[in-house]
């Protein structure tokens, strides 16, 4: 049997079409609502800017990212000020999206050639494509992780204490601006839903309590975080600025070093380390030795092939081996020398140099391998260990003139096959030594009249020179007559070479300012210098310095703002960057000390004013004794003096208001409230008590005498017209109303 089948399609009912919530509030075209918008977007803009701002202040961040960003911040800013807006199409956006997708790997193996800078500057471009491309509300949410991630680069590319205040900045803007993005979203969806919030309420209460609340949450956070960092378990992990591209003190303290490197490193001002002498007073004259070099081809000073023999800590007698590097020939001396302890704080300058002062003996820190080589210069080699600070002991080594004097001319082979090697020289170089040197006999007294002879015959300048001459050194000593450091050491080199003593340069820092509030020196990329070492067989290698004083290295006292500025500094790097378990073991020992010897102070306050309390007690019990009469009026007047000045409010407040009741025409709202205490009072004793809760009406309405309640209703009546309108008339009867109301 066939049966009829009919098909039957169901579609779901046609609702009202809502339309799209709008992007901003401006679109709601509600007057008491721009206030909001415009404030969260200067919120945002002030973050974004804030998050350039720290990725431009690490001085990491090339110059043509920098002007990009910064002219695009400032066009949005301007459109902000102006209360304009312009869009890229999203079209548009879309292909330069994906053409600087192609331009990031160029970027990152063309150009920048490291992973981090390439995607700092992707970050970048988005960022700014994205100010001038926003199309939904979760944009804006994109912005702002946007600028998250620029602070988080300026983060892994520098640990200086100028972070920090940046930091807070940004967090009171990021909370500022996520509880003012929830607000308006909040806002936009009511408005769509057709709920309009009340205009004085939203003007008085939102914009000017959400800053407050920001800067409290954020205080919140502050603290709980610093609670935290400060007692969780904590190991040393190494820094994440060694992801930060190199600098030119890599190049200035290696194996090979061109004329000019050193000059380049003292055109800047940037800190370098941070020195602790223990037991040192300020102005003391050090070198800090980083590494010296001993093949000199006429340009290029280096170690071809330097022999490093690795020393590590568990490797028994460190100290000595060290010891056998630096010390071969110091032993006779010894007595007239001191040993130096220290601790050096490293910025990250990209170099695995260990400076240290002249002779190193012993070196300690936290990383497992040193490396030393033949010209005894240490480095850590343990490649997951920054050097961010070591502590260190030297041997100052002090020789008297007559041993400096004194000469076997005897020099051991390794020395002599190294340290005395010349590139082709210029003619009048080996003459101008030989002519210095007429009248010396010894090897110090050689080495002494060419250091002399080029510290007063010769300037000290910074200025490179814009010629490159094909005898660097002839040019120095003839023509230009002026260098800085590396000139003047190589100059000194080559001419005692060329006298047959062996000679050496070093490369590392002079000694830096002093700063009275930490007791520790600061040591900038200014203070870096080249002097020479030459070969002495009494006493083996000795520091010489040609180099005339530098006009700019005149160090004056420190101003006190600069001197707090650089201990914050230290503290930063000291307890935040550098903080680990040690600190944390430290800081314990530090805070039981202290906790203890507080305890100890308290408990003997504690003893020491309960016995002068038995005492006092003790006297005034004779002194009651012998006088009852007059101190029992003395502790009668006493207490009663308490009484009045503990009262002495409440009785104030009282004549106030009878003066008030009495004459309520003078005051009619404040005697509607005088008046109205008391008949709450009154009604409460027959049994009506009024809630906090209740209005006048409500309460009225609530007593169930109706004698009681038509009386109550008649002096809320007069009592709100003398209250809120100020009817000296209503005033006036409330006290009648109140004497009969008092009788029922």
């Amino acid at each position: 049997m066939a049966k009829n089948i009919q098909v039957v399609k169901f579609r779901k009912k046609a609702g009202p079409q809502v339309p799209p919530e709008p992007l901003t509030l401006a679109a709601l075209n509600l007057p008491f609502a721009s206030s909001l918008e415009r404030y969260f977007q200067f919120s945002l803009y002030l973050l974004i800017v804030t998050g350039f701002v720290a990725l431009a202040g690490t001085g990491h961040l090339d110059w043509p990212s920098t002007v990009f960003v910064a002219a695009g911040l400032t066009f949005r800013g301007y459109l902000l000020l102006r209360n304009r807006d312009l869009q890229i199409p999203s079209r548009w956006t879309n292909y330069l999206t994906i053409l600087y997708g192609i331009v990031f790997f160029g970027d990152l193996f063309l150009v920048s050639g490291s992973y981090v800078a390439a995607t700092v500057h992707l970050v970048l471009f988005t960022l700014v494509i994205k100010l001038f491309s926003i199309q939904k509300p979760r944009d804006y949410v994109y912005l702002a992780v946007l600028a998250f991630l620029a602070v988080l680069a300026a983060s892994v590319l520098t640990v200086s204490g100028s972070f920090l205040p940046i930091f807070v900045v940004f967090l009171v803007l990021a909370v500022n601006t996520f509880i003012a993005m929830e607000i308006r979203r909040a806002m936009i969806k009511a408005v769509h839903r057709g709920h309009i919030p009340n205009q004085q309420e939203f003007t008085k209460q939102v914009v000017r309590w959400l800053s407050l609340n920001s800067i409290l949450l954020v205080s919140g956070i502050g603290a709980f975080a610093a609670v935290l960092f400060f007692l969780l378990p904590r190991f040393s992990a190494g820094y994440l600025s060694a992801y930060a591209p190199t600098t030119e003190f890599t190049t200035g303290f290696s194996n090979q070093v061109q004329l000019g490197e050193i000059g380049r490193i003292q055109q800047s001002n940037a800190v370098v380390m941070h020195v602790q002498i223990e037991h040192g007073p300020g102005g003391m004259d050090l070198r800090w030795r980083g590494i010296a070099l001993n093949d000199f081809d006429g340009k290029t000073w280096k170690n071809p092939a330097p022999e490093i023999e690795v020393i590590n800590e568990e490797t028994p007698m460190r100290r000595l081996q060290i010891e056998r590097h630096n010390l071969p020939a110091s032993a006779p001396v010894l007595a007239q020398s001191r040993l130096l302890e220290y601790r050096v704080i490293m910025e990250p300058i990209g170099t695995n140099v260990m400076f240290l002062a002249p002779v190193p003996v012993q070196v300690s820190g936290r990383f497992h391998d040193i490396g030393i080589d033949e010209n005894g210069a240490l480095s850590n080699i343990d490649s997951t260990r920054f050097p961010e600070s070591y502590e260190a002991l030297s041997m100052v080594v002090q020789p008297t003139a007559a041993e400096l004097r004194r000469s076997s001319g005897v020099y051991p082979p390794e020395i002599s096959l190294i340290d005395l090697q010349l590139p082709p020289l210029d003619k009048r170089i080996p003459a101008l030594a030989r002519q210095i040197t007429v009248n010396a006999h010894t090897e110090f007294d050689k080495a002494a009249a060419v250091e002399h002879y080029l510290r007063t015959s010769f300037g000290y300048t910074l200025e490179m020179s814009t010629r490159h001459p094909e005898d660097p050194l002839a040019d120095f000593l003839f023509r230009r007559k002026e260098g800085h450091c590396e000139y003047f050491a190589s100059a000194m080199a080559v001419m005692m070479r060329s006298l047959g003593v062996p000679a050496r340069i070093v490369n590392g820092f002079r000694t830096g300012e002093y700063n009275p509030v930490t007791g520790n020196y600061i040591i900038r990329a200014r203070d870096a210098h080249s002097w020479v070492e030459v070969y002495l067989p009494a006493v083996g290698w000795t520091a010489f310095d040609p180099t005339p004083p530098d006009p700019r290295y005149a160090h004056g006292g420190m101003s006190r703002l600069m001197s707090y500025l650089d201990a914050a500094q230290e503290f930063w790097r000291e307890w935040i960057i550098n903080y680990d378990f040690s600190h944390q073991r430290t800081l314990t020992n530090a805070a039981t000390a202290r906790s203890q010897h507080a305890l100890w102070d308290i408990g003997r306050w504690s003893h020491d004013t309960y016995q002068r309390l038995l005492e006092c007690t003790e006297q005034l019990k004779q002194r009651f004794s012998q006088k009852p009469v007059r101190w029992s009026m003395f502790l009668a007047l006493t207490i009663l003096t308490l009484f009045l000045i503990f009262n002495a409010g409440r009785a104030l407040r009282g004549i106030r208001n009878l003066r008030i009741a009495h004459a309520p025409s003078k005051s009619p709202r404040l005697a509607a409230s005088v008046w109205y205490e008391r008949m709450v009072r009154t009604a409460a004793k027959r049994g009506y008590r009024k809630s906090p809760a209740q209005t006048p009406r409500e309460f009225s309405a609530s007593i169930r005498n109706e004698s009681l309640r038509r009386s109550v209703e008649n002096f809320t009546d007069a009592y709100e017209r003398a209250r809120f309108g100020e009817s000296s008339a209503d005033a006036m009867r409330l006290p009648k109303i109140y004497e009969e109301l008092a009788k029922k």
